[in-house]
């Protein structure tokens, strides 16, 4: 077995004349926290819809796991072991914790339309197995007081960790985790960083992660890439990232993000 999950191979994406991704490679380990940094338009998350297969590279390849990604239909991906959280949450809102979190059982879903419509036994045992599931994910992330209510209803902070529960109920190799900080305070940032800690240790789970806060990216990333106007411009710990000429420039800018940075890789 390959000791890379996720390999991307010189990518380039271009729209119309804005070359958005230029001739982009790196690795991803099995077990590592993998993330990419840099300022808006720096093409992280194009780079992130590349590997979803919601865009298709101009040049170059993905291959995950053994297989070539770029060569799956989009409707693939989650069967293959890759789920995804967003930046704007992407849940739905007027179901309950639970039903959302069984919606992210379905891509292991085995019974046919009409097993479902009959509730044949095999369908009951698919429910069960489907609900054991997705209270485990439950327990894991302690939602167990927010099981039965409805998503419209709960504060910001909790709903992004029931994106990321939902993520975790298809029981991915690897989780793309879009900006899992951004809209969070201070103490929920830190509760974040404990859940993607215990999600690679514990859950044994790859995780590739775009972010701004630097504080979040030191405490929970074995390896970093930054990008810079889609290209890329640095690459290794957080501690070697940091103290890179280009990236202290480009992307932390000021003292103050240098010194919080540099508190957190000391």
């Amino acid at each position: 077995m390959s000791e890379n999950l996720l390999s991307a191979k010189s990518l380039s994406v271009r729209f119309g004349g804005v070359l958005a991704v230029n001739n982009v490679s790196f690795d991803v380990k099995r077990g590592e926290v993998f993330t990419l940094i840099g300022p808006n338009g720096a093409g992280k998350t194009t780079v992130f819809n590349l590997i979803s297969r919601i865009y298709t590279p101009t040049t170059g390849s993905i291959e995950f796991d053994g297989a070539m990604l770029t060569a799956q239909p989009p409707h693939k991906i989650a069967s293959l072991g890759i789920a995804r959280t967003f930046q704007n949450i992407e849940l739905f809102e007027h179901a309950t914790v639970l039903h959302n979190l069984l919606i992210g059982r379905h891509t292991h879903s085995v019974t046919s339309l009409w097993s479902d419509i009959f509730f044949t036994a095999k369908a009951q045992r698919g429910e069960i197995e489907a609900r054991e599931k997705a209270e485990r994910v439950i327990e894991f992330l302690d939602l167990q007081h927010h099981r039965d209510s409805l998503v419209a209803g709960l504060p910001y902070g909790v709903r992004k960790v029931v994106e990321l529960a939902r993520a975790l109920c298809t029981e991915p190799k690897l989780l793309l985790l879009d900006e899992p900080s951004s809209g969070l305070n201070v103490e929920e940032t830190d509760d974040m960083a404990f859940w993607i800690q215990d999600i690679k240790h514990e859950l044994g789970i790859t995780v590739l992660m775009v972010e701004h806060d630097m504080t979040l990216v030191s405490k929970v990333s074995d390896r970093v890439l930054a990008m810079n106007q889609g290209e890329v411009l640095a690459m290794g710990t957080p501690r070697e990232v940091q103290n890179h000429p280009g990236v202290i420039e480009a992307y932390l800018g000021s003292v103050g993000d240098m010194a919080s940075l540099r508190r957190e890789t000391a």
